[in-house]
């Protein structure tokens, strides 16, 4: 589905609507009324900075989605203009560039920021951790979401999930990696935790935004690489270079994408406009991950199809990811009370989720899946 088609759908008129009647016709019961009430709201525009390249349609999209809706919602009143990584700044520099109000708002993976505070990752996703259901259900419903904002207010600023790619691929190698000895020397462009848990277990890690992976695959600067899945990685070209394809992502089981907007902009936002921005996050989230479910299946097809083999992690290298992985997040709890609060929460959650998934969706998923891999 085209992000346009379904950011004029039914869910989205009857929001506008509503909140048109709320602000101004519900009162004076008069469609003059709602007009003159939407008159005298202020124009307001704002910048947002992504840390994705234009030509990834669909996580770049996520941020073109949000600004169409809130213009919709607004009636033209509220618009957010969208730049792609590079255009204002670089694409691991969106964070700062909101902090200090150089935009009003990015569009980001906040795990790319954990050396500025390790507990960023939990907004996006952490090694053996949870899908993009259970992110989601942490965030909006588990608490996560307020304790993620006490870790953003010391950058002022306050988040908002922005999209989910749900649980990616392991990555792209130019040979094969069957035990836990090979993957020791590799050379892997991989942030966040996961990259962390590598280095850990010998590999040479590397951080680069999404425009810088390809020439660097292709010169032989890194062995391998990670990125998001078969339609994002088919775009990037990666398939050209390395065959093997890896899965899974243990280290992004569900990566949520965050909305940073900077706390001063937040705050001079009138309610109504706060309302609308809230609300077109929230669609771009179940946007994002409904196009990715919907366009991966056809591009794994044409990878294989193009020679690139499948590969699963050895359940070796599994296990000795999810030991370093627990390990490394102890050791950080231990040097840190809020990052401790926030893992105990996060570890609550994941724990009851595994339960119920272990449940009901595995066994559905053991049987209907068995045989088509």
């Amino acid at each position: 589905m085209k992000r346009r088609e379904f950011i004029k759908g039914a869910l989205g008129g009857a929001i506008a609507g509503g909140a048109l009647q709320a602000c101004g016709g519900a009162e004076t019961g008069g469609i003059g009324a709602e007009s003159a009430a939407v008159q005298t709201r202020p124009r307001v525009n704002w910048r947002l900075a992504s840390s994705f390249p234009r030509g990834l349609d669909t996580i770049f999209g996520a941020a073109e989605t949000l600004a169409e809706r809130v213009e919709i919602l607004s009636e033209g009143r509220f618009k957010i203009r969208v730049y792609s990584e590079g255009e204002l700044v670089p694409g691991l520099q969106v964070l700062d560039a909101a902090q200090q109000g150089t935009v009003q708002v990015g569009h980001t993976a906040s795990y790319y920021f954990k050396g500025k505070n390790p507990a960023l990752a939990f907004d996006t996703a952490m090694p053996f951790g949870l899908t993009s259901r259970q992110q989601n259900a942490w965030l909006y419903e588990g608490g996560g979401l307020e304790l993620m904002r006490e870790v953003y207010a010391d950058f002022n600023i306050i988040n908002f999930p922005g999209g989910n790619t749900g649980t990616q691929m392991g990555g792209w190698f130019n040979r094969e990696v069957p035990t836990l000895e090979d993957m020791r020397g590799l050379r892997m462009r991989i942030p966040g935790p996961g990259g962390d848990v590598m280095s850990r277990l010998g590999v040479t890690v590397q951080v680069l935004s999404g425009g810088d992976i390809f020439p660097a695959l292709e010169r032989g600067a890194i062995d391998a690489t990670e990125w998001v899945g078969p339609y994002d990685d088919e775009k990037l070209g990666f398939f050209k270079i390395a065959k093997y394809y890896y899965y899974p992502g243990w280290w992004e089981p569900g990566p949520n994408l965050s909305l940073l907007v900077n706390r001063d902009a937040w705050d001079k936002l009138p309610s109504f406009y706060q309302e609308i921005f809230s609300t077109a996050a929230k669609e771009t989230n179940l946007w994002m991950l409904s196009l990715y479910d919907a366009l991966n299946p056809a591009a794994l097809g044409r990878l294989i199809d193009a020679g690139v083999q499948l590969r699963p992690f050895s359940k070796e290298i599994l296990a000795a990811c999810e030991r370093a992985a627990f390990e490394l997040m102890e050791e950080e709890a231990a040097k840190s009370p809020s990052y401790a609060r926030i893992l105990r929460s996060w570890k609550e959650v994941r724990d009851e989720s595994y339960r119920w998934f272990s449940t009901a969706e595995k066994s559905f998923a053991d049987y209907a899946f068995s045989g088509l891999g």
